[in-house]
């Protein structure tokens, strides 16, 4: 592997936007799974959307000597997408990774990534990754990934995990979160694949999915009837065209929620 830590001509700043809500369970580990990155170029910038637990105050204890961690508080709950946005305009680096705050990333993903999107070339890039149970104790088969994925391709199958996500700004026109508060994630990549841009998919489990029962996202009725209105109603697909497009989707969903039904 190349060692881009010992090429300063070839080390970008990374940038990691993690959005905080009541998650002083898990935010220790998913911070220190940036931490123990190879890669050490970064910026970490947190924004606690007004969290009711003591996220805050285990961020503020453990990490307020660490130069490279930012966090900023907001002090009404605004929702994910305006969290990300914010983080949007904090951060300085030359690529950007989003990282939920109850993921868990590998030591190696950004520097592995970082050589795979400078090989490719390419402006966007994913990987695959491992769902986990709440409390780690259960894991399931790594969720696979293409080659590549267009817009169309990616209307029929949303399998870009927001965690596993980097994106060279250098390549990338300036974008923010649409204000919904589920499935921005879903909408940023129709947003962007749209514009011509193609994600590349890079085949190695780098990041571990805790999959919750209770989130928002495991609700999968919900979360179809939210693609439903991205398709129809946000992207204005005609009737026939959203339907073709989520009968891919919820096909895939379904074949995803069977695999990591516990």
């Amino acid at each position: 592997m190349i060692d881009l830590n010992a090429m300063s001509e070839k080390r970008p700043k990374v940038s990691i936007i993690i959005p905080v809500y009541n998650s002083e369970k898990f935010i220790v580990e998913t911070i220190e799974s940036v931490l123990n990155q190879t890669y050490n170029n970064w910026e970490l910038i947190l924004i606690d959307d007004a969290s009711t637990d003591k996220s805050v105050d285990v961020i503020n204890s453990k990490y307020n000597d660490e130069s490279r961690i930012k966090l900023i508080t907001l002090e009404q709950n605004q929702g994910a997408a305006y969290a990300r946005n914010m983080g949007l305009k904090k951060m300085s680096g030359e690529f950007l990774c989003f990282l939920d705050s109850d993921d868990i990333w590998e030591k190696t993903k950004i520097e592995e990534q970082l050589v795979f999107m400078k090989m490719k070339a390419c402006a966007i890039s994913f990987t695959e990754y491992q769902v986990i149970s709440e409390d780690k104790r259960k894991t399931k088969a790594i969720v696979r990934v293409p080659d590549k994925i267009d817009y169309s391709g990616y209307l029929k199958n949303t399998v870009i995990g927001m965690s596993t996500s980097m994106i060279d700004l250098g390549k990338v026109e300036p974008f923010e979160f649409f204000n919904l508060r589920t499935r921005q994630d879903t909408y940023l990549w129709i947003t962007l694949l749209k514009r011509g841009h193609i994600a590349y998919g890079l085949k190695k489990s780098l990041v571990k999915y805790r999959y919750r029962e209770n989130s928002i996202s495991a609700n999968k009725f919900k979360a179809a009837a939210m693609v439903w209105h991205l398709y129809y109603d946000l992207e204005k697909l005609n009737f026939i065209r959203s339907v073709y497009y989520f009968s891919f989707y919820a096909i895939n969903a379904l074949l995803k929620k069977w695999n990591i039904s516990w």
